[in-house]
């Protein structure tokens, strides 16, 4: 691994380290303390000083663009959106993706190296080269670096746990058990443990569903026993070796991948996922804050699907992209949805729907905490961007895609899936809502049908495509019947 620089020496920071570290990270206490704070303005439903915006052109002649990436797609928080831009960026450069045998890296189990097709150990023979890992998996650094170079772009996508919490619901109604027995979403989250059993199948879609994506350990249940009004602390507490805040992007520092955290496994659907505490103790905050810490320490930028446009010109900004990659149309929204981005507001709403945003907060504190974290550091980088040029360049984003809509796409928008007869732009249905999907206008050129089929494809034949790409099947001779035949 080479010699040890002072940021790999802050990398393997020990137990003895941990009343100076934990010193430091009481300083980004502030993204704990959710209803306060200067950035609290900044949060879903609540006015900003002022209306955001982009920045137009991509200043991307003074820098190489990025091509070794980590996507952790999370559910239901407008990560197929993502991946699309993904797959087309990948499709259209000729790039090598890490894919799954089939369309997720055995989820919920947390991800292996050996689920990647074509994979091969260190010493197992040549490495195939993968550019891009992309698909549904549950994080894994140590094995995720047996697959990706430790430089890496590493990035994901968060939600506000009400309006997952509204997705998740209607989506995996059928396949979560919690989910299965309660009425109504607002029944669920008004006695939650009358329907939730921890590690019962599927469960995890109906608790902290981010906070379980992100390969993060859950504190343990908390319980006071009688006669003790302090409920126990974990004297297990897990080490996370982190970086100071402060030190910097962690692109300029290479992950180890013998010196980073790994969680203990934990079970869903048939494994058993330990849950988190209803309430939290001094020791379990600060084990959130070292969680936290630890996510700043792996990824390099965090995308918010409530200012999902703001991010993707980050994300350009970052990457060295041009704004064209990273223009697309929303995937796998459903009918009658928030489609996708707009904020869950706390103003315009009755009062029942105010309450059930909180309880779903409150129910799901560890995507809260998570949530609040990673918008105040993508409003921190907006802030270093600049607003006025974010403002600039959002618009011309959504100049462009609503204009790729009118010349690509029937109607200019996403359509009921009984409309879409062609199965390569018919997205999976499941769940109890309709997917959108789309239907391609008629009289298109070739190089315009070919763009706008990118487009328009969704995750799972895109990723049939990719596969069939990188792997095509092998043509087998037609065998002889005179020979099979013959004595």
């Amino acid at each position: 691994m080479g010699p040890l620089t002072p940021t790999r020496t802050m990398r393997l920071w020990g137990p003895r380290s941990l009343g100076v570290a934990l010193g430091v990270f009481m300083t980004i206490g502030f993204a704990l303390q959710l209803w306060g704070g200067p950035f609290q303005r900044r949060l879903p439903g609540l006015q900003l000083r002022q209306p955001l915006a982009p920045s137009p052109g991509s200043a991307v002649s003074s820098c190489l663009p990025r091509q070794r990436l980590v996507f952790l797609k999370t559910h239901k928080s407008g990560s197929s959106s993502v991946l699309n831009l993904l797959h087309r960026y990948g499709d259209r450069h000729g790039l090598r993706f890490a894919l799954p045998a089939r369309y997720q890296f055995g989820y919920p189990r947390l991800f292996q190296a050996s689920r990647v097709k074509g994979y091969r150990p260190q010493g197992g023979g040549t490495k195939p080269a993968f550019h891009i890992l992309c698909h549904h998996m549950r994080f894994n650094l140590k094995e995720v670096l047996q697959v990706m170079p430790s430089d890496s772009f590493f990035f994901s996508i968060v939600r506000d746990p009400a309006a997952l919490a509204r997705s998740a619901f209607s989506y995996y109604k059928s396949t979560s058990s919690a989910f299965r027995k309660a009425p109504s979403l607002a029944a669920f989250l008004a006695n939650p443990r009358a329907f939730y059993r921890p590690g019962a199948r599927g469960d995890h879609y109906a608790r902290n569903l981010l906070w379980f994506d992100f390969g993060l350990p859950f504190p343990p249940e908390t319980k006071t026993k009688r006669g003790n009004p302090h409920p126990p602390r974990d004297p297990n507490l897990p080490q996370l070796n982190v970086l100071p805040s402060g030190t910097g992007p962690r692109a300029q520092h290479p992950l180890d991948p013998n010196a980073i955290f790994h969680p203990a496994p934990t079970v869903a659907g048939g494994h058993s996922q330990t849950s988190s505490p209803a309430s939290l103790d001094l020791g379990s905050s600060s084990f959130i804050q070292w969680s936290l810490a630890w996510l700043d320490s792996v990824f390099d930028l965090v995308l918010v699907a409530e200012y999902f446009d703001e991010s993707l010109v980050l994300l350009a900004d970052a990457l060295c992209w041009g704004l064209d990659d990273v223009v697309g149309f929303m995937h796998n929204a459903q009918a009658g949805g928030e489609q996708g981005r707009g904020a869950v507001s706390n103003g315009g709403v009755t009062a029942e729907d105010r309450q059930l945003n909180a309880r779903a907060r409150a129910w799901n504190h560890l995507d809260w905490a998570l949530y609040v974290h990673f918008n105040h550091s993508l409003w921190a980088r907006i802030n270093q961007y600049g607003q006025s040029r974010l403002e600039s360049a959002v618009a011309e984003l959504r100049a462009r895609r609503e204009a790729l809509a009118k010349h690509c796409l029937e109607g200019g928008e996403a359509l009921d899936p009984k409309y879409i007869t062609d199965r390569r732009f018919r997205p999976f249905q499941f769940g109890s809502g309709k997917v959108l999907g789309y239907v391609l206008r008629s009289g298109l050129s070739l190089a315009d049908q070919e763009e706008c089929e990118r487009l328009a494809t969704p995750e799972l034949q895109y990723k049939d495509k990719l596969d069939a790409k990188q792997f095509p099947p092998t043509v087998s001779l037609p065998l002889k019947t005179s020979r099979i035949l013959s004595p």
